[in-house]
């Protein structure tokens, strides 16, 4: 019997939140409905700064609190403007916002904020938040969690396919078994924040800026030369890692290149570390979403160094908020999702809490 539920997802690159309503059974999720809603630039800046400056823990409760009541807020709007009632959806998957992913230190944790309970107090629909911390708990990365999901979704697929999350990270997810997926590095983080320091731009528009800078190798070949490119799965990454300070270490090295010339390079280093981390694999067509897939700039870099069909997924905008309804779907049900050979943990888990 089907079922409906809520996927609410916020990246890396704070562009949106992302709300879709799914019809759920065992062997499908269809998409019914979905909107996209603005970030609250306040809230933004907030955000980017406790991700970049220590926070006491007052600040901390009250940015949970904050991004709860917000989350709440957007769910509402979205329940009003298709004019649904809360008593039609069984529960809602909240992927809340990652302020910190840290799978490989010491004592390993991933960290999303937007408190649950204030949620379900404002909607009055059983959401299900923190799905990263269980695999996490039993060694795994906690990232990225889209494969799963993806398996599901394109379980007719024939082999030698790839799907593409180009969001604030790009994440790859190999349509094959077993199932594979990693982090690739950084995907639309550096490129926007190089737009917003430079052009006062929250983006490049398809790319155009890039396309008009010339290619520097040796700023490239500096960038690459971070240790994450050079990791092995299973991996996945963060801003934690790829951010301004980050950014502006390269850049300083290269003071002489122009705007232009620096966006494009960046532009060639989220294109080059994806194919690079394709090598090996005999990939024919690349399914490519999220907000990268509307820089057409880079996704002809990208069948340029793959060879490979770049196809758009139709539900691109739509898909990783999808997942979400879908993972919040398993938990209800108490079913484990087959994640162990994507993030390396040490078995499957049922993953989520369940907020009532």
């Amino acid at each position: 019997m089907s079922e409906y539920y809520i996927g609410v997802m916020s990246g890396t690159s704070l562009d949106g939140v992302d709300i879709a309503l799914c019809e759920i059974d065992a062997s499908k999720c269809k998409l019914l409905h979905y909107k996209e809603f603005n970030y609250d630039t306040a809230l933004k800046k907030e955000v980017l700064n406790a991700i970049d400056s220590p926070l006491t823990l007052q600040d901390f409760g009250e940015l949970d609190a904050k991004l709860g009541a917000f989350f709440a807020q957007k769910i509402q709007q979205f329940l009003e403007y298709f004019s649904l009632e809360k008593k039609q959806v069984n529960a809602i998957g909240l992927h809340g916002q990652t302020l910190w992913h840290s799978p490989d230190t010491l004592h390993p944790f991933s960290l999303q904020l937007g408190n649950a309970n204030i949620v379900v107090a404002q909607t009055g629909i059983p959401t299900i938040s923190d799905f990263r911390s269980m695999d996490v708990a039993n060694e795994g990365q906690g990232a990225p969690f889209a494969p799963a999901f993806h398996q599901f979704y394109y379980q007719n697929t024939q082999a030698q396919r790839a799907v593409l999350n180009i969001g604030g990270m790009a994440n790859i997810t190999l349509l094959k078994e077993p199932l594979l997926g990693w982090d690739s590095g950084c995907g639309n983080v550096l490129l926007d924040i190089h737009m917003q320091q430079t052009q006062n731009k929250a983006y490049d528009k398809a790319g155009e800026f890039a396309k008009s800078g010339k290619l520097s190798q040796e700023l490239l070949n500096d960038m690459l030369s971070d240790e994450y490119f050079h990791k092995t799965p299973p991996k996945s990454t963060g801003r934690e890692h790829f951010n301004a300070s980050w950014l502006s270490k390269h850049l300083s090295k290269f003071p002489e290149l122009s705007s232009a010339d620096r966006q494009r390079t960046l532009t060639e280093l989220t294109a080059q570390s994806i194919a690079d981390s394709l090598k090996g694999f005999e990939i024919e067509e690349i399914i490519v979403c999220g907000g990268g897939a509307k820089n057409g700039f880079l996704l002809q870099r990208l069948h340029k160094l793959t060879k490979a069909k770049i196809t758009q997924e139709p539900n691109s905008d739509a898909l990783e908020a999808m997942a979400f309804a879908w993972l919040a779907y398993k938990r209800v049900h108490k079913k484990k999702v087959a994640l162990s050979s994507v993030t390396g943990a040490s078995k499957n888990s049922i993953l989520g809490a369940l907020y009532e």
